[in-house]
């Protein structure tokens, strides 16, 4: 295999915020190791998309599929960079022709945690409390637990949203578990939900890295750093969002969990006022996830009731 070198380095694209760039260099890391190879035969490359640059609207109203990764799959595709590192949970469930997602990071921490400047528990919000989220899942499955609740848009990276509490834009948001970790944000009062308590998004917690299907050399470099567990737990939760026309931007939720080789997972979605929610789960051989997610969806699709998926109309 022709291995990258400094003056021929392996270019790994990825999002611009501390987070993107923290998963990036835990790509780069992986591959160094894998491979042999010093930090200077890799190059991370921070590409801006349109997620990243429009901050004043929510993200229903300026699109649904692709909008944390459009951009750099154009600059994969163009052959501006060799890899793109990508959040699983922001990833359409379809690629462009010509490019493949078949390597995983192991899975971080995949559930949500609640975060409140005072460390209390979303249990111990007062009636009326304000909760920030961008998220149509988060926002729905909150408003289905406690109605009593006010929800507000709140984007922005993990630095943002932090800032923003403290200038009382809101008394509490939700946060990534597997996010805060990867930034080693020990400092920042919060806690983890269990799954039975809200269940998170499709694919949260994994880093995935794409790639151009023609390209034998990053197949091959990517698939010493592969992690089979994390593939196979994906494959059944992201057969799951398709089955649904979903994406990140859809109130769907699920987890697929590996025990002695078999797979087990729960889904959900819900209306985005958070008034009805249904719930389908199951279990398969660890090699049968795909067919798992596709059956429990088309369950939820029998039983959901006329309107249900009103929201799949943009």
């Amino acid at each position: 295999m022709d291995l990258p070198t400094p003056d021929r380095p392996f270019r790994i694209g990825t999002r611009g915020s501390p987070l993107a760039l923290a998963q990036a260099h835990e790509t780069r890391a992986r591959l160094m190791r894998a491979h042999g190879l010093p930090e200077e035969a890799f190059a991370v490359v921070a590409i801006k998309t349109t997620g990243d640059r429009v901050q004043d609207r929510p993200l229903k109203e300026i699109g649904g599929k692709g909008l944390f990764t459009k951009e750099i799959e154009e600059a994969l595709l163009a052959g501006a960079i060799d890899v793109a590192v990508h959040s699983m949970k922001d990833m359409p469930t379809e690629q462009p022709a010509g490019l493949v997602l078949d390597a995983y990071l192991p899975r971080e921490d995949p559930r949500d945690a609640f975060v409140a400047l005072d460390g209390g528990t979303l249990a111990a919000l007062p009636e009326g409390a304000v909760v920030g989220t961008s998220s149509l899942r988060r926002g729905a499955q909150l408003r289905h637990r406690r109605p009593d609740l006010r929800v507000v848009e709140f984007r922005g990276n993990v630095q943002t949203r932090m800032r923003k509490l403290r200038e009382g834009v809101a008394d509490a948001t939700f946060l990534a578990v597997a996010g805060l970790n990867r930034l080693a944000m020990a400092e920042v009062p919060r806690t983890a939900l269990e799954p039975a308590e809200m269940l998170p998004a499709i694919a949260q917690g994994a880093i995935g890295i794409e790639r151009r299907g023609a390209d034998d050399r990053a197949g091959a470099m990517l698939a010493a750093i592969h992690d089979a567990p994390t593939g196979l737990r994906l494959a059944c939760e992201r057969a799951f969002l398709a089955a649904l026309d979903g994406s990140c931007e859809t109130p769907i939720a699920g987890l697929a969990e590996l025990e002695g080789g078999r797979l087990r997972f729960r889904g959900e979605i819900l209306r985005p006022d958070g008034s009805e929610v249904l719930t389908a789960e199951g279990e398969a051989v660890e090699g049968e996830g795909a067919e798992l997610g596709e059956r429990l969806a088309r369950d939820l699709s029998g039983r959901a009731p006329r309107g249900f998926f009103d929201w799949r109309a943009g």
